[in-house]
């Protein structure tokens, strides 16, 4: 269709609609222009169908397509962006047309169901999509179609979650948060795992999503021979969070890699047991800690916040003291890798998506349950992935010096 023909079609819409009389903001009402104007496109794409279905176009008397003609219209009404649209399906009388844009059985148009998914993604459950569908395009659609439209995302999980990875990642987050499911006529805990990389460019990449009821060596050891399986053959920093059987697990799989104890988890949970009107202030304190330029200092710093407020919360300095021998790993890196580790950005943008999305679904019915929605939330914020972090090519050239022979040129 061209420019030309597009506007003549806008311009009779409007004039015809305003000739009865309609206010012109009915236009954009349901029922109004949008739709309307994808009836007709729909039409008009159908019949160019039947043209080259049949050898010959809709005025012409014969064609190549010998005895079989046009055999009038079936109605068809399909959901839209705009809501429900009946359209005139043409027919011929041999029976064998098959159209494509719109085709047998089909019941909803192209970008419905993106619709669908992402506000499933976004932690909505089927009859808060069912609701919002209708309040915003006037369309009654059935929770089962909403769930089918979602179930129908799980081949495209799994075949992400196999997919191939590449050789080296710099740094892999590895994190856990904690769902309810329904197993055997109970509500249990389970853990949903995801681990989150920064590649050799800078990006991140949320690498995979699995979910147990029990951690430990074992479990995790799996996780990681599975993701040497899809490709990674070296990590040099994992960032944990005291995950059990962690440190084993990656000295296993990966002997080379460094351990280090994720300063953002550290510092969520100091903050924790700090009263509301305490909390900027002992932040800033713990930036202290983590923002030092070395150990020896990291340490003075971290006297220096016991001495202030041991007496209020001691609880935040035993903390750091238990676990110093695994955070001060990092003072051995340059700041422009150290800002990667300790930064908040990478881990709890992730965090709050997932939790965001996980909350609306108080209990859910199955572990596949669980990881369609994990998959859909986390592919929606991987869109926003678009630039490297910030001053990674300097952190690359120290990469390049600290581990010698181990980064791709």
């Amino acid at each position: 269709m061209t420019t030309k023909t597009t506007t003549d079609m806008l311009d009779a819409f409007i004039k015809d609609h305003l000739a009865q009389g309609k206010h012109p903001k009915e236009l954009l009402a349901k029922d109004g222009l949008l739709g309307q104007l994808t009836k007709a496109l729909v039409e008009r794409c159908l019949e160019a169908e039947m043209d080259d279905h049949l050898g010959y176009e809709k005025n012409e008397r014969t064609g190549r397509g010998g005895e079989n003609r046009r055999n009038g219209y079936t109605k068809k009404t399909v959901i839209t962006d705009q809501g429900d649209v009946t359209l005139g399906v043409p027919r011929d009388r041999n029976g064998d047309f098959e159209p494509q844009i719109v085709q047998k059985r089909q019941t909803r148009l192209e970008g419905f169901d993106d619709k669908v998914l992402a506000l499933y993604a976004r932690g909505m459950t089927v009859r808060d999509i069912q609701s919002q569908l209708k309040d915003i395009y006037g369309t009654e659609v059935s929770p089962t179609l909403i769930s089918n439209v979602t179930d129908a995302v799980m081949d495209e999980a799994r075949a992400w979650q196999t997919r191939p990875l590449e050789n080296v990642y710099p740094i892999v987050f590895f994190d856990a948060l904690v769902v309810k499911v329904r197993e055997n006529q109970r509500v249990i805990n389970k853990s949903v795992y995801l681990a989150l990389a920064v590649n050799t460019s800078g990006q991140k990449e949320l690498l995979g999503i699995w979910i147990s009821q029990n951690e430990g060596a074992k479990f995790w050891l799996g996780i990681l021979t599975e993701l040497k399986t899809r490709g990674v053959q070296d990590i040099f920093i994992a960032c944990v969070d005291g995950l059990t059987g962690m440190d084993e697990a990656i000295q296993t799989a990966f002997p080379k890699t460094w351990v280090q104890l994720c300063i953002v988890h550290m510092v969520r949970n100091s903050l924790k047991f700090v009263s509301y009107k305490h909390r900027k202030e002992m932040a800033g304190d713990l930036k202290a800690i983590y923002r030092a330029v070395t150990e020896d200092e990291a340490a003075s710093a971290l006297e220096a916040l016991a001495e202030k407020w041991d007496g209020r919360y001691p609880t935040v300095s035993k903390s750091w003291r238990t676990h110093w021998a695994k955070i001060i790993p990092m003072f051995a890196f340059p700041d422009d890798i150290r800002k990667v580790i300790y930064t908040t950005n990478a881990v709890e943008s992730v965090n709050m998506t997932l939790r965001k999305a996980s909350r609306n679904h108080r209990i859910f019915p199955n572990d596949e349950a669980v990881i369609k929605v994990m998959y859909l939330a986390g592919q929606l914020i991987s869109r926003k992935w678009t630039m490297p972090l910030r001053d990674w090519g300097a952190a690359m050239n120290q990469f390049s010096i600290l581990f010698e022979g181990r980064v791709p040129s």
